[in-house]
Parts: structure tokens; sequence; C-alpha cells
């Protein structure tokens, strides 16, 4: 089923991006309701990135945000949650062609500001989350990520892994589930009604990528880490 969330947004997302070089902003994770985050540089973090196969480093920005009507029509909730993937709670998977989370960026990093405003000053959406952060890839097939816990992301109902894998080319990878008290109307979903959003898609640098679902969605941006060469 098509959803009518990426039309809605390409057009609030031409009106607000913007990639600058430099002063993107001051939002703070702290700042949104049922969200923390360690801040940069405290002993929460993720140590320095250990070897793996795939040594380029790459930036993630993720924004999520709830949809106060319904971007679909109803459909058998409980049914898609049965044959869904599963969403542990544990640590990120580890081994060889595993990525490695390197650090969380600082809000001051973060390049998509001016779509979180928007989106915040919409009668249509609510923002919930808004984090960056730097890791190396997996390998494709993986499905190894980070937990959103990993990621400092303590959203009440919101759970799942986020996988970055590398084969012919590179792939951004969700799997959340989102259990709502108050879901959108128009989608018959009962009080508590989980959601699931299970997609993988190749990405483009420097575009956002939407996921969507009918009671929620994201926008993410991938971009490269640039490394300075090694001496000969």
């Amino acid at each position: 089923m098509k959803y009518r969330l990426a039309t809605a947004l390409l057009l609030l997302a031409t009106l607000a991006w913007t990639l600058p070089a430099a002063a993107h902003g001051t939002h703070s994770l702290q700042a949104h309701p049922g969200i923390t985050a360690h801040p940069a540089g405290s002993s929460a973090q993720a140590p320095a990135a250990k070897p793996a196969k795939h040594h380029r480093e790459y930036y993630v920005e993720l924004i999520v945000f709830r949809a106060l009507a319904a971007l679909g029509s109803p459909e058998d909730w409980q049914a898609e949650l049965n044959t869904a993937p599963t969403v542990s709670g544990g640590e990120a998977q580890t081994g060889t062609g595993v990525g490695h989370l390197v650090r969380l960026e600082p809000p001051s990093a973060y390049k998509l500001d001016a779509l979180w405003a928007r989106l915040r000053a919409s009668a249509d959406y609510h923002p919930v989350i808004h984090l960056a952060w730097i890791q190396t890839a997996s390998d494709w097939g993986t499905h190894a990520g980070f937990n959103l816990k990993e990621l400092g992301v303590h959203v009440p109902g919101l759970r799942g892994l986020i996988y970055l894998e590398r084969g012919v080319y590179l792939h951004l990878g969700l799997t959340l589930h989102y259990t709502m008290r108050h879901p959108p109307p128009g989608l018959d979903a009962a009080p508590g009604t989980t959601f699931v959003m299970n997609e993988t898609r190749r990405v483009l640098f420097y575009q956002r990528n939407y996921y969507d679902n009918p009671a929620f969605g994201v926008i993410a941006l991938v971009l490269p880490v640039s490394q300075p060469r090694l001496p000969g």
C-alpha cells in the first residue's frame, strides 16, 4: 500500500531542506519529552571503533515522528505484528563484518534542524526523536545494527534496531515496533496497538530517505565521513 507520507513530506522538506556547513542549530534530545541521550564525551558512549571489514565511517541522522492523522487505510495490525521480525533489547551483534558505533553526535552537528522545526510546527505530525551518530557499516545481509537504547533513545512504546549495511551498494534498514496508547484516528486501531516498520532501502548520500507507516514515519540522512589518508 502506498501511503500519503512521502508526498506530504516531500513538500514539507522542500520548504525546509538545508545542509549548512556549520552552525546547524541547538536542538537537544533532552528537550523532547521521553527522550534521553548521553552527551558527547560522556563515559556512557561507545568506545572507539574496532577494526571491521568496512573501515569507512558514515554519519547517520534520524528523525522519527508520529502521524496525528491516518497516513493510510486500516489494516490487520495484529497480523502484521505476528509476522514481523522480533525486536530484542540486547546489545549490537559482534564479530567479523559487523559495523561499530564510533560516537554519538552532538545536536550542534545536526543537518536536519530546519526539517525538525517544520515538523514541530505542523498540525499533521509530531516529531519524537532527532539524533545522529558516526558508525562503520556491517556486511550486507547481516542485519547487525544498534538497538535504540544503545543510541540513547528511550521513548515509551518505541523499540527496535537500525542497521547500515554495505554490499555493492549502501543500505539503511529499520526494524521498529511502536506501541501507541493513542493511535492516529482513522486506522481502526485500539489503544495499545503496536505498529511495525520493517524496511531496508538503498541510500544515496546527501538525500533524505523516507520510511513510512500509516501511524509513524522516519526521515534519514547518510553522509560519508572524510578520513585523512594514511602515509604512503
